[in-house]
């Protein structure tokens, strides 16, 4: 392999259909969901809805504000739908490059010729992350293009602020599986660590929404370091999200460690 930075190269260049693909189902979600926010608020469909749930599953869901259109936004697409995409894309991503690449043989082959391990790892979080950051972009473009036509009245400063959020979200998740692949060299670890980080998250945010004396759990939850202050309506928590991204970025680094320390070979 030869030239400039070869594996990240390669990496976008074998994967820009997956990312194609990712990128046209954000965009279908957003396309459905927030044209609706204006016929569903205006006839009082929405605060039907809410008043017919349980308080338990309204508070669990984020669904308080959801009559809003910052609210409904986050409620529907970057707290939910929007997390759930980019989750499963990072889990993937995340796995497949290092722990995927391993089991395959193709590591093992590029080490070979002259890669080394540190730059493999690096290289393969690199493109990975650029491509979470093409998708947490491009939901956030999309998102500014219908506010106006949706009426959800966002400020443009916090749809860059949730869409950092969100980014930051996915890349925990994907280092997170990026360090055990490098750490296990199997993809089913890589890919149940990635997981159980977001949905560990998820669930513990839930949980510290059902009473006051449960809050101390939003201080383990990443989700609830971006999401407990409202991006949208109160703009983004720059303490969560810096706490997000530097943790993330840790679990590169430390993905380098792993990966040089490990015999490939056992």
């Amino acid at each position: 392999m030869n030239g400039i930075l070869p594996v990240f190269r390669r990496s976008l260049r074998e994967s820009w259909r997956s990312l194609l693909g990712w990128t046209v189902g954000l965009a279908a979600v957003l396309f459905l969901y927030l044209p609706l926010y204006p016929s569903l608020a205006g006839d009082g469909q929405l605060e039907a809805m809410i008043s017919s749930l349980p308080k338990e599953l309204v508070d669990t869901l984020g669904y308080d504000q959801i009559a809003t259109g910052a609210g409904y936004a986050q409620s529907t697409f970057f707290g939910l739908i929007g997390f759930l995409l980019l989750t499963i894309a990072a889990v993937t991503w995340g796995s497949s490059a290092i722990a995927g690449a391993e089991e395959s043989g193709r590591a093992e082959l590029d080490l070979a010729h002259g890669i080394g391990r540190g730059q493999y790892a690096l290289e393969s979080a690199f493109a990975v992350l650029v491509r979470l950051l093409w998708l947490g972009v491009f939901s956030g473009l999309v998102v500014w293009a219908l506010n106006d036509a949706a009426e959800l009245g966002l400020e443009d400063w916090r749809i860059v602020g949730a869409s950092a959020a969100l980014t930051g979200l996915s890349f925990l998740t994907a280092s997170a599986a990026l360090l055990a692949g490098a750490a296990t060299g199997r993809r089913i670890w890589a890919t149940g660590v990635g997981a159980g980080i977001a949905v560990l998250g998820y669930v513990l945010q839930a949980i510290a929404r059902q009473s006051d004396d449960l809050e101390w759990l939003n201080a383990l939850s990443p989700y609830a370091w971006v999401y407990r202050q409202p991006p949208l309506a109160e703009g983004v928590d720059a303490g969560g999200l810096a706490l997000t991204w530097g943790l993330a970025l840790v679990f590169v680094v430390a993905s380098v460690f792993a990966f040089r320390a490990r015999d490939l070979r056992g």
